[in-house]
């Protein structure tokens, strides 16, 4: 309530201040989205009915995962859900051995992260939206195949630290071909054994979907001609 609240409160500062005439296009376009009835509504979960809200889950990542989707069809182009502080005693998914206790966390977080992840994918291609509609579930960085303890003179927790060989993208829809493994990593998970990939690859990938052209280029403050990516095609496997 206290968001709609706000976004009522934007709606009249501009209205009454005429701010928009002073902004340039690009925040016109922010401030437009912000203000419109369509995105005030979406931030309305009570709209859902209860069984929905039961699905994704009546917590932070549940409600968020839900809220996603309304933005979507509000006509967003683009969100991103974040993990932030869900769980008081596992925060982050920063599962070094030094951190915290990596089996107790993923006790704790992969149920609530299941739980919503699913029920977005599902409710994404059971309403028709997963040819316009792509979901990319990742982290930053891979993480170690073998469990670490914690450094010395912290607690010797089991975790596991940051790793360059591989680590794991699930995506779901866009019209893509799904229900394959690109990219597949030997038995330990250390590299890849086969279609060795590299996050530019990835990223020219979603432009592509995004109808943005990966091998354009973009001209600095400068006048220097600059690619969009240094490197990169999209994964054919996928299209």
């Amino acid at each position: 309530m206290a968001l709609l609240n706000a976004f009522d409160r934007l709606r009249r500062d501009v209205d009454s201040n005429r701010l928009i005439e002073a902004s340039d296009r690009f925040q016109q376009r922010a401030v437009q989205v912000l203000s419109s009835s369509a995105t005030r509504d979406a931030f309305d979960l009570a709209r859902e009915p209860a069984a929905v809200r039961d699905r994704y889950g009546r917590n932070t990542m549940g409600h968020s995962a839900l809220l996603a989707r309304r933005l979507v069809e509000a006509g967003c182009s683009m969100v991103t859900l974040d993990w932030g502080r869900i769980s008081r005693k596992f925060p982050t998914w920063d599962d070094h051995g030094d951190a915290q206790h990596i089996f107790d966390a993923m006790k704790s977080r992969l149920p609530v992260y299941d739980q919503a992840l699913t029920a977005l994918i599902e409710d994404v291609f059971q309403r028709g939206l997963d040819k316009r509609v792509l979901v990319i579930a990742t982290g930053e960085f891979g993480r170690t195949p073998k469990v670490n303890m914690g450094r010395a003179k912290t607690p010797m927790w089991p975790g596991r630290d940051h790793w360059p060989g591989a680590m794991s993208i699930l995506v779901s829809g866009g019209g893509w071909k799904m229900g394959q493994v690109i990219g597949q990593t030997n038995n330990k998970g250390e590299y890849p054994a086969e279609r060795i990939l590299d996050p530019n690859d990835f990223i020219a990938t979603v432009y592509r979907f995004l109808g943005i052209d990966p091998g354009a280029m973009m001209v600095d403050h400068r006048g220097r001609p600059l690619p969009l990516l240094p490197s990169g095609e999209p994964i054919r496997e996928l299209l």
